[in-house]
């Protein structure tokens, strides 16, 4: 694992075509932003995690309504800042 400490507005470069820049840093929280081409997905690990356990779950059996509502029901990052 690479580890590198940036400041605001600095940036880290991938592949030629992948651009990270940090937006904010504000107490244990990093915003950080992406550039890259239209065929690179970017996605949240967390986010990941659980559309691959959703895909590991017998097809027969559903998805108990109340979990896909709490996932649902969780504030978004802008609305916890109060934006």
């Amino acid at each position: 694992m690479l580890v590198l400490s940036r400041r605001i507005g600095e940036q880290i470069i991938i592949d030629d075509n992948i651009v990270v820049t940090v937006i904010s840093v504000r107490g244990n929280q990093v915003r950080l932003g992406f550039t890259a081409p239209p065929e690179v997905s970017i996605c949240r690990e967390e986010l990941l995690t659980r559309q691959a356990q959703a895909d590991q779950a017998p097809a027969d059996v559903e998805q108990p309504v109340t979990a896909v509502a709490q996932a649902s029901a969780q504030p978004s990052a802008r609305a916890m800042r109060g934006a």
